[in-house]
């Protein structure tokens, strides 16, 4: 089993790294490989509602990184998104990838299983960029994993975020609920028990 995630940070070992990093020691232990895809510094293009992707090969920016994060996600069991916080909201740039991920792969990388989002800030801002991100699991049937606390971490710098005891104990408890929940996921698989079947075809319009 193997745990995608997502640095939505422009910084590669930064303070959002750090907080992933604890969360995949924790992985590690459990047996549950995982791997941490950087955004890095290069521009990323927003969605353009273009609707090529509707045609099965991806999103039409593939130099932007979506396609081969798609390629993997298809192949990963469960997914952590982390963000820095700018403005009491996530990176714009995770934002803008991971519209054009879920739109680009028509959520089907992503559906029934489990995801993480975690914010890093100085301070404030990160209970809402924290429900910025949940927001993707929740519209796509992804089962969403909890932990003790509040899913973030504080500090200035990747050496502040270290000292953040609670921040630091929420992500290894974040590690430990994904590993259990990944595991009872396959425990149903081999039992018989298989992902429901989605209800599709009612689209209402509100100026109907």
């Amino acid at each position: 089993m193997k745990v995608l995630m997502l640095n939505g940070s422009a910084h590669l070992k930064g303070c959002t790294y750090t907080a992933l990093t604890e969360i995949g020691k924790v992985l590690s232990e459990n047996g549950i490989d995982y791997e941490i895809y950087q955004l890095g510094s290069n521009p990323v293009m927003d969605c353009i509602g273009c609707g090529q992707c509707a045609a099965g090969d991806g999103c039409a920016f593939s130099e932007n990184q979506v396609n081969e994060f798609t390629a993997k996600a298809m192949e990963a069991d469960g997914f952590v998104f982390g963000t820095p916080v700018y403005y009491a909201h996530p990176s714009g740039r995770i934002l803008s990838f991971l519209d054009r991920a879920f739109y680009s792969s028509g959520k089907k990388a992503f559906m029934g299983k489990p995801g993480a989002a975690i914010a890093s800030a100085r301070r404030g801002g990160t209970t809402a960029s924290f429900d910025v991100l949940n927001k993707y699991f929740s519209i796509t049937s992804m089962p969403i994993v909890t932990s003790t606390y509040w899913n973030m971490v504080h500090g200035n710098t990747a050496e502040e975020v270290v000292k953040d005891e609670e921040g630091m104990q929420t992500m290894r408890n974040i590690g430990r609920n994904m590993a259990w929940m990944l595991k009872m996921i396959e425990a149903g698989k081999a039992s018989g028990i298989s992902f429901p079947e989605q209800e599709r075809g009612c689209r209402t319009s509100f100026i109907r």
